[in-house]
């Protein structure tokens, strides 16, 4: 979780991504910011996003973004 942490605050520093369980829905992050995390996150962790989980349940929090990754990774 602590490289998705920092890959977040490179995106936007000034969130707490910690406690925010909205990022989607309160407009935190927008599609420009979508675009980099989901290359960031694809790099990092080794794995592709299918537009099947370009959701906004699946960005809303930090938990809700690892549970995805771990999800795409038990899959490939």
């Amino acid at each position: 979780m602590e490289e998705l942490l920092e890959i977040l605050e490179e995106i936007n520093p000034d969130i707490d991504y910690e406690t925010a369980t909205a990022l989607i829905d309160d407009k935190m992050l927008d599609s420009f910011s979508i675009v980099s995390l989901v290359t960031e996150i694809s790099d990092a962790f080794d794995i592709e996003i299918s537009p099947k989980y370009l959701i906004p349940e699946n960005f809303n929090s930090v938990q809700a973004m690892m549970k995805m990754i771990e999800t795409i990774q038990d899959e490939e």
